[in-house]
């Protein structure tokens, strides 16, 4: 049994001004070859098809158009829903789509049956028990009840989500063992989920869902499902240093700051005695993005790097290169004016597009002659970890609202730590 594990497409997704269509469809394109290549029997995809609850046109008809080509291939398609997509959306086409090997899943529903699918392998027989459970509202495992604290909320959802996935990994046991009566056949059983579990590592494109009130949900909460398919996270990681608990991650990169990870979709194989192989296959980039940091000589000389267009193209659009989208972070010793107006005299003629111009003022050094003069007796954790923040630039509305975040989580924390000395 062949399965391939991947999530988080975001189709319709602007990166600034720039529209990802031919990137999705170049990923699409890929995936279909290697759905061919492997002779993958099912493809779960762990929540987040769409960017956005109501997606253009043009992500729609791409979904539409790869659950055809893949139907072709005699190949089952699971869809989950994430926070991103919209359940009405999602479920619109969903008896059509029933038509063509694929099963949407788009939220939680109180009929378990509908969650416990039978993946069948290139016999057509069943190859694998599938736990499809797609992003976790609070209201759909929980009611809130009057006078309860948030620790209370806190530990009433993580338990509630926790004998979500018990009672339908319950359900699948007990349809394991109605299929295999009789034989000595192991069939594997997959969960999957849309969340953030605990110690996990994000970048600036995840939204911080966090189910509920929850931080995050740990990984000791998951049933023993021989094969746990994550979503929501885009960095593809391991969970818990647990091998078969994993984040497949985004298909293409959806901030800069993921180019520091290897795109990737995973391949779980189990074989007829139940033995499990899992193997990332590398994902290419279809859109060339960098990030540059220095301050503006090392930008100069990064930027000379780049070849410049040829004469007969009017435009980065028009070259047979595609044009390099770059994350432009200069720092400086002191605030500069014509600062953007340097970067775009740098990149002219050149097959490039600043897409983002970040400044940050370089006070490593007089932090660093602070420090000097201070004992870490003389200050609070509070001293420490804004003498911290202030060396990173939180410019713009998103940023300063992801600044008051941290703030918030960094005060609970050491609240917590607080009360746990105190008792």
């Amino acid at each position: 049994m062949k399965i391939l594990h991947t999530s988080d497409w975001h189709l319709g997704q602007n990166f600034f001004t720039k529209s990802r269509k031919n990137e999705h469809q170049a990923f699409l394109n890929w995936l279909l070859v290697q759905i061919q290549a492997h002779e993958i029997d099912a493809v779960i995809v762990a929540g987040d098809i769409f960017d956005t609850g109501t997606p253009p046109s043009y992500a729609r008809q791409m979904y539409n158009q790869f659950v055809v080509e893949l139907s072709k291939l005699t190949c089952t398609l699971m869809v989950l829903g994430g926070n991103h997509d919209s359940v009405s959306t999602l479920n619109e086409s969903k008896q059509l789509l029933a038509c063509l090997h694929t099963h949407v899943i788009a939220n939680t529903c109180d009929d378990i049956e509908q969650q416990v699918i039978e993946l069948t392998d290139s016999n057509d027989e069943v190859g694998a028990i599938l736990c499809a459970i797609p992003f976790i509202r609070p209201r759909d495992v929980l009611q809130s009840r009057s006078g309860e604290t948030s620790e209370d909320k806190k530990l009433a959802l993580s338990e509630a989500i926790k004998d979500h996935y018990a009672n339908i990994y319950q359900h699948a046991v007990a349809r394991r063992n109605y299929i295999t009566t009789g034989t000595e056949k192991h069939i594997p059983i997959v969960a999957t989920g849309h969340l953030t579990a605990l110690g996990v590592s994000q970048s600036e494109s995840v939204r911080e869902i966090y189910i509920g009130t929850l931080d995050g949900f740990a990984a000791d909460g998951f049933p023993p499902a021989d094969y746990i398919a994550l979503g929501h996270i885009h960095r593809p990681q391991i969970v818990a240093k647990s091998e078969h608990i994993r984040y497949s991650g985004s298909p293409i990169p959806l901030s800069f700051d993921e180019l520091k990870s290897q795109k990737q979709v995973v391949l779980v194989e189990f074989d007829h005695t139940g033995q499990r192989t899992i193997t990332p296959l590398a994902i290419p980039l279809f859109q060339p993005m960098a990030m540059l940091k220095g301050d503006i000589d090392s930008i100069t000389q990064q930027l000379a790097a780049y070849p410049m267009r040829s004469s007969e193209d009017e435009g980065a659009e028009q070259s047979n290169e595609l044009a390099t989208w770059l994350c432009i972070h200069v720092e400086v010793q002191d605030y500069l004016s014509d600062l953007q107006q340097k970067i775009q005299s740098l990149i002219e003629g050149r097959n490039v597009e600043v897409l983002q111009l970040r400044r940050a003022r370089n006070k490593t050094a007089q932090s660093l002659q602070q420090i000097k003069n201070e004992t870490l007796a003389e200050l609070t954790p509070f001293d420490v970890f804004e003498k911290r923040l202030a060396l990173e630039a939180f410019e713009g509305e998103q940023e300063q609202q992801r600044l008051i975040q941290i703030r918030e989580t960094f005060a609970n924390i050491v609240e917590e730590v607080r009360q746990e000395e105190a008792k």
